[in-house]
């Protein structure tokens, strides 16, 4: 694209957002609930230790699995950035690489802390793809409305760490707990990554003052 002109694409933009955004709602309303049983009856260890979200409960193994093939999907974002010759940030394609490699990685193993990082994914995209369809139908949303869903994601990230680092600390004490140390490692530096990243895009978009340039004669 060096060498040729952008291209428009905000009808096909529109179409590719929605659709997202609503495979991300359709995905939440399916996974959520199992989580919100989980913890209401075995406990906020159990959910991050038993990988039964695809073992035992139909809708959120299928949903799971739909997650897993999403995120190769999610690269067509890359090929709009790139077609319309929009900035391509570090943060958009690590972040897309990673998760897709970590993602097929861990699927094979269905780990317990997978429940938790598939729903915070399929919540936060809901917002995130939705924000995205309205701006490519050029509604005038307020600034706030980008920075409460940055500040999503950031909480996304911490939670994480937090639930990482958790589940590799008390999977030895637990033998029921399914999490290999490998799987445990790379989700733990993964999510660190994606937590400072996330903060400094946030502090580089709606923090630092932008740079002024000198005014020429």
């Amino acid at each position: 694209m060096h060498t040729r002109e952008p291209f428009s694409l905000r009808k096909p933009l529109i179409i590719w957002n929605l659709f997202l955004a609503a495979f991300s709602i359709i995905g939440t309303s399916r996974v959520l609930p199992e989580l919100v049983h989980v913890l209401k009856k075995q406990g906020f260890l159990y959910s991050i230790c038993r990988p039964d979200y695809v073992a035992k409960v139909r809708e959120s193994g299928f949903w799971s699995v739909m997650f897993s093939y999403s995120k190769a999907l999610e690269l067509g974002d890359t090929i709009f950035i790139v077609l319309r010759k929009q900035p391509l940030l570090f943060l958009h394609w690590y972040h897309h690489i990673t998760v897709l490699v970590y993602t097929w990685h861990n699927h094979k193993y269905h780990t317990g802390p997978g429940r938790w990082y598939i729903d915070m994914n399929f919540f936060v995209h809901s917002f995130m793809y939705s924000y995205y369809a309205l701006k490519a139908m050029r509604f005038r949303l307020p600034r706030s409305l980008s920075i409460c869903i940055t500040f999503l994601q950031i909480t996304q990230m911490f939670l994480g760490v937090y639930i990482g680092y958790l589940a590799y600390i008390t999977k030895d004490k637990y033998s029921n707990c399914i999490y290999p140390d490998d799987t445990a490692l790379m989700g733990l530096l993964m999510y660190i990554s994606y937590f400072v990243l996330f903060i400094w895009y946030f502090y580089n978009s709606y923090i630092s003052p932008p740079i002024k340039t000198k005014k020429v004669d």
